[in-house]
């Protein structure tokens, strides 16, 4: 597979040679789905906590006697039915985290990445550089490049020149800045189009190849 590399003035330079490993591999999408909520599940703390009636106070003895009152019988004024009562089968603290593998993980992403590939949504570009973090010009450039889609730009490392990169952005609802060794599935589903400059394909391409 054929891309094309622009410049920051949206024109092509040249073409490069993708790998057919990452981006032109089988599509699995439940493979996709799968690990998709797998980030999720892993992002959720799991610290919600609610009190059950062995956990409030007061309480601690019966409030009137069992029979000839005319009442209902009540056992504790800390059952649930009353008024500050403990909670019946509410949440509790527990580790929502699942499994995956490494194989299946990185299956996922070439997936992924060749969704975006056929879609034409991964743009390859020379190299980002800006010689002053400015939002104007960054929105600017990425009008001339993706118009108004949403957009990932994946950094190759945290160097000065890509940090004007990252605070150049940071002002930008619908850009974000990400490593390129941290791609997971659910940014590169998430964003319309992808920015890859070179720098970031050969990292791709080194643990996903």
């Amino acid at each position: 597979m054929e891309a094309d590399i622009i410049n920051m003035e949206g024109k092509k330079v040249r073409s490069v040679e993708l790998s057919t490993v990452i981006f032109e591999a089988p599509i699995n999408i439940d493979l996709m789905h799968q690990a998709y909520v797998r980030q999720l599940a892993n992002a959720r703390l799991g610290t919600h906590s609610t009190k059950g009636r062995s956990d409030v106070s007061g309480g601690g003895r019966k409030p009137w006697r069992q029979k000839g009152t005319g009442r209902a019988r009540q056992g504790s004024i800390r059952s649930a039915q009353w008024v500050g009562g403990g909670k019946i089968h509410t949440p509790k603290p527990r580790n929502y985290s699942k499994k995956m593998t490494k194989k299946m993980r990185r299956g996922a992403l070439r997936s992924a990445l060749s969704v975006k590939a056929a879609e034409e949504s991964i743009i390859l570009v020379e190299e980002l550089s800006f010689g002053e973090p400015r939002t104007q010009i960054m929105a600017q450039a990425l009008e001339r490049i993706i118009g108004d889609a949403t957009v990932l730009i994946l950094l190759p490392e945290k160097t000065e020149a890509y940090d004007l990169i990252t605070r150049s952005t940071s002002n930008l609802p619908y850009v974000k800045t990400l490593n390129a060794n941290y791609l997971n599935i659910r940014d590169l589903l998430g964003y319309d189009r992808v920015i890859v400059p070179l720098q970031a394909l050969d990292i791709i391409e080194s643990y996903l190849g």
